[in-house]
């Protein structure tokens, strides 16, 4: 059982009023500005592991998305661009030009789309279990027909119900997002312009082709394929996954081409 105070910590816990919703966020640590993004239906908490680690060196920043944790936001359209949105403004608010940024799922994506549509705010980005379309050519076919299923089912049983519970209606809006979104072009991956570390399982819900894929179209970009590894990465190879990815953001990004390809 999780005992951290992460995500519930009254002495920190802060909200920002931001482009129509209450933003609820917490801020660890001391130095470098460092985002950290959750994915679908998470929260602040799901980093219990990262935010000791990095907080030793960074200025931690989490936030719980709109529509997630305790960000309320009951309208009706949501998108990963409204979410990449609202952290650039939340960046705006703590008044920091800009931070290196790290991603796990739909973070990823937003990390991505927040590097894309504000280049200015992101130092270097690392992204684990990203993808540019929520096809099965990205979204291995099992796990995509079961999140298209339930959200079909949702869907359906709004038609039955005369005042559907407002907390199904925000369910669904994080369903939609995993089976309609999002749609990230190749030409955007290449408008990139800070490092970035791609990262996936090779038993990820995300196929290892589509993440290969985002590699290869990022300018300045790693990658890292974890063996033995599901979506969680953060999770159940933390230790591993914070030292791969704290020496992502302490080292300078260093381009290995002709003959550097052969140390």
């Amino acid at each position: 059982m999780d005992t951290t105070h992460y995500g519930r910590n009254k002495a920190v816990g802060k909200y920002a009023d931001i482009r129509g919703i209450r933003m609820y966020y917490e801020v660890y640590g001391k130095g470098e500005p460092l985002l950290i993004i959750h994915g679908n239906g998470g929260s602040i908490n799901n980093f219990l592991y990262q935010i000791p680690y990095f907080a030793k060196k960074y200025q931690v920043i989490l936030a719980d998305s709109r529509a997630q944790g305790k960000t309320i936001d009951h309208k009706d359209s949501l998108s990963y661009e409204m979410i990449s949105d609202d952290l650039d403004a939340l960046l705006d608010h703590l008044r920091i030009k800009n931070a290196n940024v790290i991603g796990w799922s739909d973070g990823g994506i937003e990390g991505l789309l927040l590097a894309i549509n504000h280049p200015d705010k992101v130092k270097k980005l690392a992204v684990t279990g990203a993808n540019l379309r929520p096809d099965t050519t990205a979204v291995d076919p099992f796990l995509q027909k079961m999140v298209m299923d339930a959200y079909h089912k949702g869907v359906d049983s709004l038609k039955t119900i005369n005042q559907p519970a407002v907390a199904l209606k925000d369910h669904l809006k994080l369903l939609h997002l995993l089976t309609h979104e999002p749609h990230i072009k190749i030409e955007d991956l290449k408008k990139i312009t800070c490092p970035v570390l791609v990262i996936g399982g090779d038993h990820d819900v995300i196929n290892t082709r589509h993440t290969l894929e985002i590699f290869e179209n990022i300018p300045k970009a790693y990658l890292w394929i974890v063996s033995d590894s599901g979506h969680a990465t953060p999770l159940n190879y933390k230790d591993l996954f914070n030292k791969v990815v704290g020496d992502f953001l302490n080292k300078p990004y260093r381009s290995i081409e002709k003959t550097d390809r052969l140390n």
